[in-house]
C-alpha cells in the first residue's frame, strides 16, 4: 500500500481527526508508514480559522505515539506550512528554529490577497480566468523567495478545487509559462511536488496538480513526488491511491518520495 504523506487531525483547525484515529486506518490499510502534515498558517485569522499550530503540543504527541505505535507502523512528524510572502521572515526563523524536528515540511499556497479560493468572494471580484492566473503568479513568487523553507510543493493547483468552471477544469497550455517556471525552480532547489488525491475526492477529474502538470514535471527532470490524500478525516486516508499510481506511471514515473528527516527515499509505485 503507497504510502499516504499529506494528512491532518485535530491538531489543524479544519479537522477533528484524532492522530490516532488516522493511525489506526492507515495500519488497517496496510501501509508501511505514514506522515501526519498538520496545518500551520501563520496570519490567517481573516479566514475565521486558528490555523496557528501549537507546536511543542503537536510534537510531543506525535513523538509520543511513534514510539508507542514503532512495531505496527512508521510514523513521520510533518507539517504543512502556509507559505506568504509578507511573512517571510517570520516563515524562515521559524523552519531555522523548528526544521530539525520534522521529516517533512509541505510548502502550500492557501490564501490569495488575504482570500481563499475556497471562499466565493474570492472568484466574484474577477473573471475565472484572471483569477487563476493571479494564483498562480502568487504562488510562483512565493516559491522564488519560500523554497528553502520546505521539502515538496503542496497540491500547486489547489485553487481548481474551488472554481466555478465547468467540471472544475483548467488548460495548463493556458498557463504553462508560469507553472513551467515554478517547475524548474522547485527542481532547481532539489524541491519535490505531490499527487494529491483531495482533487480527487472533491469530485475532481484529475488529482492535484493535474496529469498535464504531473507529466510536465516529468518531462523538465522532475523526480521528487510523494502521495498524499490530504484526509481530514480517516475514511478519507489513501483515497483513490491506486488510480494515483497509475497516472503517475503513464506521466512516466517509476517511483515515488516518503522523507525521512527532510531527506526523500524512493519507493516503487
Amino acid at each position: 500500500m503507497i504510502c499516504d504523506f499529506h494528512l491532518h487531525t485535530e491538531f489543524s483547525g479544519d479537522s477533528e481527526a484524532p492522530v490516532r484515529g488516522q493511525i489506526e486506518q492507515a495500519i488497517r490499510l496496510g501501509m508501511k508508514e505514514m506522515c501526519i502534515t498538520d496545518h500551520h498558517d501563520y496570519d490567517s485569522d481573516f479566514s475565521g480559522i486558528d490555523f496557528n499550530l501549537d507546536v511543542p503540543s503537536y510534537l510531543k504527541t506525535l513523538n509520543e505515539l511513534k514510539e508507542e505505535y514503532q512495531d505496527r507502523i512508521r510514523l513521520n512528524i510533518g507539517l504543512e506550512l502556509g507559505l506568504q510572502n509578507h511573512i517571510q521572515g517570520y516563515l524562515k526563523e521559524f523552519i531555522a528554529q523548528y526544521g530539525s524536528c520534522f521529516d517533512f515540511v509541505i510548502g502550500s499556497s492557501h490564501y490569495v490577497d488575504r482570500m481563499d479560493p475556497y471562499d466565493a468572494s474570492f472568484w466574484q471580484r474577477t473573471t475565472t480566468d484572471k483569477a487563476l492566473e493571479r494564483f498562480f503568479t502568487v504562488s510562483l513568487n512565493r516559491i522564488h523567495s519560500l523554497w528553502s523553507c520546505f521539502d515538496v510543493y503542496g497540491h500547486l493547483d489547489y485553487v481548481i478545487r474551488y472554481a466555478p468552471c465547468p467540471h472544475r477544469f483548467y488548460d495548463y497550455n493556458r498557463y504553462a509559462p508560469i507553472i513551467d517556471e515554478m517547475l524548474k525552480c522547485l527542481i532547481e532547489h532539489g524541491k519535490g511536488i505531490e499527487c494529491n488525491s483531495g482533487g480527487l475526492a472533491y469530485g475532481l477529474p484529475e488529482p492535484n496538480p493535474c496529469r498535464q502538470v504531473l507529466s510536465r514535471y516529468r518531462e523538465l527532470g522532475g523526480e521528487i513526488i510523494t502521495i498524499g490524500s490530504d484526509a481530514h478525516q480517516p475514511a478519507r486516508l489513501g483515497y483513490d491511491f491506486d488510480r494515483c499510481r497509475q497516472i503517475l506511471l503513464e506521466c512516466g514515473f517509476t517511483h515515488y518520495a516518503v522523507f525521512h528527516e527532510r531527506k526523500p527515499e524512493f519507493l516503487p509505485l
